[in-house]
């Protein structure tokens, strides 16, 4: 599925849906977005997606692995320097459903990026996070 780059919200939380990790990918670096992708596929609890989203997004050691810290690292992360609209590109796939994440720790965690957008809009950086869960 083609992406209309211009009409994608600049601070957005959104399921990832028919669109390809690739095309997403070659998107985003062509229009000098930042690109971060995590991969939950191992994760059955909170511990394990916290671990796969501190590699993922290469947080730093610091990071407290609670909602909180997350929040934290996600807005002191950067846009790529010199890019002509400064923004960032999240994808979380494969987020678990299990009883060890369930549907309020997804929610809970998807908070956290609508409240880190909110924060790059009041800077003017785009931030955009798309999000899938597993099968």
């Amino acid at each position: 599925m083609p992406i209309d780059w211009k009409r994608l919200p600049e601070a957005a939380v959104l399921p990832l849906g028919d669109l390809r990790v690739e095309d997403l990918r070659d998107q985003c670096l062509a229009h000098g977005q930042r690109w971060l992708h995590a991969d939950c596929r191992k994760a059955r609890s909170k511990s394990g997606v916290m671990s796969a989203l501190a590699k993922g997004l290469h947080l730093p050691a610091h990071f407290g692995a609670n909602l909180d810290a997350l929040y934290d690292c996600v807005t002191d992360l950067e846009p790529t320097p010199g890019a002509a609209q400064a923004g960032l590109v999240i994808v979380i796939e494969n987020l678990p459903g299990t009883r060890g994440f369930g549907p309020d720790e997804q929610a809970a965690l998807l908070e956290v990026f609508e409240d880190a957008a909110a924060d790059f809009a009041a800077r003017s950086i785009a931030l955009r996070v798309f999000h899938s869960m597993a099968a």
